[in-house]
């Protein structure tokens, strides 16, 4: 039995439930409110550049893209771009992701250190993080300790940059809440819903950080029974 199937893999299988799990509550949590308008009725374009324009970013611009939960700022742009749905319509939902990526873009306006040190990290990981497997499998079928290792910190890298999210879209997250209630965009009650919509997002990052973790971890264990 080749050693990437040994009983290794069972340390990933907690992370990889908790990733399907994340995946399908930010859905679920997504669909029932992006049904759900708010009282205000505001589109989210229209929120975000309110807010965008009432923190001092008149030049970041607000965009429209393609597809479903596509919603991200462009730091080099200067751009905040929101999926069709969100970008048009009114509901929880869309109002509470532009607000989420208007908190990006405030982050980046402020020089939030973590989402500096995020970007900073981007081209570095995916360079590493493509050549991190490959290096250490290499290692290990050819008897490199040198390989191998390289290839273990080569992931670090990707580890750190799951690590870094975290505070970095908490952080977003409760911007975005304190300008959509300071902006009267959302009624109270609405407010809960758009702490649950934006907490079923963080989870997806939490699960993308255990999933990292769980492969390091792997990683060390393949390495200590090649010694």
């Amino acid at each position: 039995m080749f050693f990437w199937y040994d009983t290794s893999f069972l340390l990933l299988i907690p992370a990889m439930l908790l990733a399907v799990y994340a995946q399908n509550k930010v859905a679920s949590t997504y669909s029932r409110y992006a049904q759900r308008e708010t009282a205000a009725g505001i589109p989210g374009s229209r929120v975000a550049r309110e807010l965008l324009d009432n923190s001092g970013l008149s030049h970041v611009g607000v965009e429209m893209t393609e597809g479903r939960l596509t919603d991200h700022y462009d730091p080099k742009k200067k751009v905040v771009r929101l999926s069709r749905d969100n970008y048009t319509r009114a509901s929880v939902a869309a109002v509470s992701i532009a607000a989420h990526e208007v908190g990006h873009a405030a982050q980046h306006a402020g020089a939030y250190a973590p989402l500096a040190l995020r970007n900073g990290l981007v081209p570095v990981v995916n360079l590493t993080s493509t050549l991190a497997w490959p290096l250490f499998f290499i290692g290990l079928i050819l008897y490199s300790p040198m390989l191998v290792d390289l290839g273990i910190w080569m992931f670090v890298g990707a580890v750190a940059f799951q690590v870094i999210t975290l505070p970095v879209e908490f952080n977003a997250s409760s911007r975005a809440v304190a300008l959509l209630e300071q902006g009267g965009y959302l009624q109270p009650p609405e407010i809960g819903a758009a702490r649950q919509m934006l907490g079923a997002a963080a989870l997806t990052y939490v699960a993308a950080m255990a999933v990292a973790v769980s492969h390091l971890l792997r990683m060390l264990v393949l390495r200590g029974r090649r010694r």
